[in-house]
């Protein structure tokens, strides 16, 4: 698996599905609320408070082949939201936290009798 996979297993099989990233101090107590509630959801998650720059933690993330990092600045904070951006390196539309948990539900669900 390890091999196919090239280390950037699928969603449902990664070992991190999420890592939630702060841009500042200010963000750090939405950070750890979005990490609860993904993990009341039985989500596998992790954040990354670092005090390193947001590239520097992307990139972090890129390399350890996460599939999704969650971003978290004042703009989230302040919309309840979350800004998802892909191990690809595609970024998705801020969405509130209820949506993303909906698009993790469905990104992360076993495929059903064949291929990943």
């Amino acid at each position: 698996l390890t091999e196919h996979y090239a280390g950037a297993f699928p969603v449902w099989l990664a070992p991190v599905q999420a890592r939630v990233l702060n841009i500042g101090d200010r963000q750090v107590e939405w950070v750890e609320k979005v990490t609860a509630a993904l993990r009341a959801k039985g989500f596998r998650v992790d954040t990354d408070l670092s005090t390193d720059k947001l590239g520097a933690k992307i990139r972090r993330a890129h390399l350890e082949k996460i599939p999704y990092m969650l971003v978290c600045g004042d703009k989230e904070v302040e919309a309840g939201a979350v800004a998802p951006r892909t191990r690809e390196g595609q970024q998705l539309p801020a969405m509130a936290l209820d949506a993303f948990v909906q698009h993790l539900t469905e990104a992360a669900a076993i495929p059903k009798g064949g291929k990943a």
